[in-house]
């Protein structure tokens, strides 16, 4: 994919800064797999067991599409892109919702089970509404995978992966506005 067409399609992708502070947003981690690259030991992803680039996606409550993050190695957890790309600098974290992955962020997320204990019964019951929610960012990246690019194992040269990768995202976003 040429420079030319690649910068073209990203005036379309939003950047962290467009999120606006005070609306509401689900966020939540995903891997594009690629084929298994050995001297690429920074894609093993070893939540998803296989290789490949991750990325953070937003939606607002709507199940609207709002944001996803540059790509970065498979081997980065949630925590650290969200930290890598400043989604969360200068807004509200309580306005965003995610998994346990993003404990820590001041965001709104499910209690985790305490070493050697049990929940309580309101916690269980949080955790049972937060995860009522949360599907509409499942959603949301499940509309975004429709791309059979991302979600099947990338087999170009493992450095144009993320370049295509940001084409394919400004795509989605043309699509969808």
């Amino acid at each position: 994919m040429t420079p030319l067409i690649v910068g073209a399609l990203i005036k379309f992708v939003p950047t962290a800064d467009s999120l606006r502070d005070g609306k509401q947003y689900v966020i939540d981690g995903t891997l594009f797999p690629c084929w298994s690259w050995r001297s690429r030991k920074d894609l093993w992803s070893g939540k998803h067991k296989t290789t490949g680039m991750a990325a953070l996606v937003a939606c607002t409550l709507e199940g609207r599409l709002s944001w996803i993050s540059d790509p970065v190695p498979g081997s980065r957890h949630d925590s650290f892109i969200t930290k890598d790309s400043s989604v969360l600098d200068g807004v509200n974290p309580m306005d965003y919702l995610g998994d346990k992955g993003f404990v820590g962020h001041d965001m709104i997320t499910p209690f985790k089970k305490p070493a050697g204990g049990e929940l309580l019964d309101w916690q269980k019951e949080f955790n049972s509404g937060v995860n009522k929610i949360r599907w509409i960012i499942e959603q949301a990246i499940a509309h975004v995978k429709t791309w059979r690019i991302l979600h099947t194992d990338y087999r170009g040269p493992i450095d144009a992966f993320p370049e295509v990768i940001t084409a394919v995202i400004g795509l989605e976003f043309f699509r969808i506005f």
